[in-house]
């Protein structure tokens, strides 16, 4: 992927689960959680998280990213934004399923419901995907396939709800232009090659990786 690719859209992998969206010279962050840089959010329009797990949501880094700028403002589902509102008063909206809002000149629309199930004995929590410029989709931690086409789907690869026959599935299912890897701080560089060629050659897109603090063009 080359990030000297010229396009409108520019995206930036962080650490784990959290992306950066770069449009005319704004920033849209999504889910700058706590195995993401303590700075995943400074310097963002708005944030976006897409449900509570700390991994996703890091009540510190969505403070300092709110903090750095009067003018940023938060989406994301309720149990999230109760933790942020009263401190923030004004700035951060609760949305769900069906909803479409624009976010620092970002049109974004709303998937999902619940978060996948880890166990049947572990009660499932909300959990809410962000279409982005109907462009890119980031499920965040749910193999939710939105009722409309995706050009880049950000793909959950690894975590102690989803296996990789399941991953590909769900490429398949969404059927984007290609995938990306994201939900990857648990995947050692080991096994990296395995999900590589498994994801690629059977999910039918193409399908990529980038390192923490790498950008593509879309």
């Amino acid at each position: 992927m080359n990030a000297e690719n010229p396009t409108h859209l520019t995206l930036t992998k962080k650490t784990h689960s959290c992306i950066r969206l770069e449009k005319d010279g704004r920033t849209l962050v999504i889910d700058p959680g706590g195995f993401s840089e303590q700075d995943a959010a400074v310097g963002a329009d708005a944030i976006l998280v897409t449900h509570e797990h700390v991994d996703h949501f890091d009540e510190g880094r969505l403070r300092a990213g709110l903090e750095a700028d009067p003018a940023v403002e938060v989406w994301t589902l309720r149990s999230v934004a109760e933790r942020l509102s009263a401190a923030f008063p004004g700035r951060v909206h609760t949305v769900g399923h069906g909803d479409a809002f624009t976010a620092a000149g970002f049109d974004v629309q709303v998937h999902g419901e619940l978060h996948a199930v880890i166990h049947p004995d572990i009660p499932r929590i909300t959990n809410i995907g962000f279409l982005v410029d109907g462009s890119v989709f980031h499920p965040g931690d749910a193999l939710t396939v939105p009722d409309r086409p995706v050009d880049t789907l950000m793909l959950p690869v690894m975590a102690p709800w989803n296996k990789i026959s399941e991953v590909i599935d769900y490429v398949r299912e969404v059927g984007p232009r290609r995938a990306i890897d994201i939900h990857d701080a648990l995947l050692t560089d080991l096994a990296r090659p395995i999900y590589d060629n498994q994801i690629g050659g059977l999910g039918g897109a193409d399908h990529g990786r980038l390192a923490p603090g790498d950008s593509t063009g879309l």
